[in-house]
């Protein structure tokens, strides 16, 4: 799909507000710039966020490979061909690694030799767009796991097995990640819709249209929904955050964003984190009312979602920057920029990170936009944390581990 040159326009603003939340979160880890452990590098952008289990690091890239890391060295255990381009991450379970495979199949290996046990096939995985950076990642509850295709189902499937237990028609690409809760599964499809399912039968229990936007007229839900105390909150490309009741599907409120989606929203005690995209924010919210404790510039664009310690956030953006941030406030108490964005900033920006007034000149079209984000080592995943490390995958190849 190809979408009109304003739409560019759009990824290349900034907005910020400014609030406050209350006080409260004790110091912790990672509260001073980290120092880079090691560096590996892979021949293809990496989309997807890295998971860490008992010493090694799984992660998969647009290669097509998945590839087992020892934390402490960032030397290869093993590696997993897939027979399409990784967009997700792994899940760690028991002495299984289960994985989206990008080609359709979802993969049970076993998690210290990499050898496959089971393969599970759907219906076939495909791309909606350009800005389609994700696919659906799998989650675990209760024996099953739960997972969306391009083919437009989510599936439900026995984790001991990988057996079929049931499957659920939409009208689009899922590659939403699922929240489960209260027994219900909820997620979002291309077509436009949240969907509640029955967690034991698959059976529909309510659907929610998102309203659409003038640019997005389908409204369709890219972001991956959080659940939390009785609502399940989630972004769609009409540019809202939609709080739902869990229980009847209607909206308890919603946030407009004025410049692009807000796909990332994340509950962590009892806040809502939201990061905007084209918005270039990130955002603390009660997630009962949506009232703002703080609102903070980002400078570009947030795609993935956050990693916590007790007092400190940590997000990363699509121009190669890994921030630090301080939950109660909000304040950046550190960045940690890649490699890529170092040896490649200035074609691009000027020495204060405002873009060059030629970039229109250079950028001509989304697909040139998102080559230059994997140019400047853009961070599209979830960095992963430990006690010692935070891991983070970029858009150059790249996995990064950082050491407090």
């Amino acid at each position: 799909m190809k979408y009109p040159f304003f739409l560019i326009i759009a990824l290349l603003q900034v907005h910020m507000l400014a609030g406050q939340l209350p006080a409260g979160a004790p110091p912790s880890a990672f509260e001073q710039p980290p120092v880079r452990q090691w560096k590996f590098q892979t021949a293809a952008p990496i989309l997807g966020s890295p998971a860490v289990g008992q010493g090694l690091v799984y992660f998969g890239g647009l290669d097509s490979v998945l590839y087992a890391l020892d934390i402490d060295s960032g030397q290869t255990r093993w590696t997993f061909k897939s027979g399409g381009p990784i967009r997700s991450t792994p899940l760690i379970l028991g002495d299984t690694l289960v994985l989206n495979g990008g080609d359709g199949n979802l993969y049970a290996l076993n998690r210290v030799t990499g050898k496959t046990c089971w393969t599970f096939a759907t219906g076939g995985e495909r791309q909606y767009d350009f800005a389609d950076y994700h696919h659906s990642s799998p989650v675990f509850h209760k024996g099953a796991l739960y997972f969306g295709s391009g083919d437009g189902h989510l599936y439900a499937v026995d984790a001991r097995n990988g057996k079929a237990l049931w499957r659920f028609q939409t009208g689009d690409v899922v590659h939403s990640t699922p929240a489960v809760d209260n027994g219900r599964v909820f997620f979002g499809s291309f077509d436009g819709y949240v969907y509640a399912l029955s967690a034991l039968s698959g059976e529909l229990i309510w659907k929610f249209k998102t309203v659409g936007h003038r640019y997005f007229p389908k409204g369709e839900v890219q972001g991956s929904p959080a659940a939390f105390n009785g609502l399940v909150f989630v972004g769609a490309r009409d540019y809202n955050v939609y709080a739902l009741d869990q229980e009847k599907g209607f909206a308890h409120w919603n946030k407009a964003f004025t410049r692009g989606w807000g796909l990332v929203n994340q509950i962590q005690d009892s806040v809502l984190y939201t990061g905007g995209a084209d918005e270039r924010v990130l955002v603390a919210a009660d997630p009962a009312t949506g009232r703002e404790f703080w609102n903070r510039k980002m400078e570009f664009l947030i795609f993935g979602r956050f990693a916590f310690t007790d007092s400190m956030l940590f997000a990363g953006t699509t121009m190669g920057k890994l921030h630090g941030i301080d939950r109660k406030t909000g304040e950046k108490r550190w960045s940690y920029t890649t490699d890529g964005y170092l040896q490649n900033r200035l074609k691009y920006f000027k020495q204060d990170d405002a873009y060059r007034d030629d970039i229109y000149a250079i950028i001509r079209s989304n697909e040139q936009f998102l080559e230059v984000e994997f140019e400047l080592g853009g961070i599209f995943s979830t960095p992963a944390i430990t006690k010692d490390y935070l891991i983070v995958t970029t858009g150059e190849g790249a996995v990064y581990c950082l050491k407090r």
